[in-house]
């Protein structure tokens, strides 16, 4: 059994071709592949860029610290606390000016009216204290003009006089205690009404979540005001009581120099 011999494939033309076609095609898509990765690239890194000075344009457009107070506290609460702020100061000056110890026991009233003691010029002695505006100076006047009566006359009429000068300057220090008290429940009430309007934003966002600007708004009146009231609710107490302490010694020293000064229209016992 015999088989007929077939003639050797030979390899066309057009196969060479062909294969070259597709490499170049490969390229190409390759090439391109790889232009688009980079557009990608330097598109995202232009979003980041943009992103960047985007966040360092709001950073440079934030308002300041004191702007924000301003803004969270509003008008109202501002100028109640703008003014209790001006009344503190004007207090605590006018209490401290009061309480100093020149204007309560003032050294030439007593150098004087003692002088006048011993020289037996009870007159003068009266004038002068009559005249002298000072503490010491009506506890002395008052004692002095009734010394007439009696020594024991004269001690009560002094004493009398004392407790209404005590009376006066610790009504003036009160006001002191009121701002104390005062400042807190203001920035009490601020707080619950900052927390009212942050929960009625939320309840009347009906879908969603609710706008954070807003709803920080209201937060941030709660916490300044609470924050302004204590600010000024602290350093008034300590005033206060600071104050009130001295004019305590004051009282006490008026009260051991009087009585020293008019002892010597006390009878002695024979």
């Amino acid at each position: 059994m015999t088989f007929a011999n077939n003639p050797p494939t030979r390899l066309t033309p057009f196969k060479p071709l062909l294969l070259f076609c597709v490499l170049a095609a490969v390229l190409v898509t390759c090439s391109q592949a790889v232009q688009l990765a980079h557009a990608q690239e330097e598109a995202e890194a232009a979003l980041v860029e943009e992103d960047v000075a985007a966040a360092s344009d709001g950073a440079d457009e934030q308002i300041s610290y004191l702007q924000w107070a301003g803004n969270s506290l509003g008008w109202f609460y501002g100028m109640v606390f703008l003014g209790i702020s001006f009344l503190l100061v004007a207090l605590f000056v006018m209490n401290l000016l009061t309480a100093r110890r020149n204007n309560v026991i003032p050294r030439e009233l007593v150098e004087g009216f003692e002088k006048h003691l011993d020289e037996k010029q009870f007159q003068e002695a009266y004038d002068l204290a009559r005249n002298d505006e000072s503490f010491l100076g009506h506890v002395l006047s008052a004692g002095i003009s009734k010394v007439s009566t009696g020594y024991n006359e004269a001690l009560e009429g002094m004493q009398e006089v004392g407790e209404e000068e005590n009376m006066r300057l610790e009504h003036r220090l009160s006001y002191l205690a009121l701002i104390g008290s005062l400042s807190p429940m203001i920035g009490l009430l601020g707080t619950v009404s900052g927390m009212i309007e942050s929960f009625k934003l939320i309840a009347n966002t009906a879908t969603g979540a609710p706008d954070p600007q807003a709803l920080a708004q209201g937060i941030s009146t709660a916490l300044f005001t609470t924050l302004v009231g204590l600010a000024l609710a602290i350093p008034a107490l300590a005033a206060y009581n600071l104050l009130r302490n001295r004019v305590s010694r004051l009282v006490l020293e008026v009260g051991i120099i009087s009585e020293g000064l008019m002892s010597r229209f006390q009878k002695k016992p024979s």
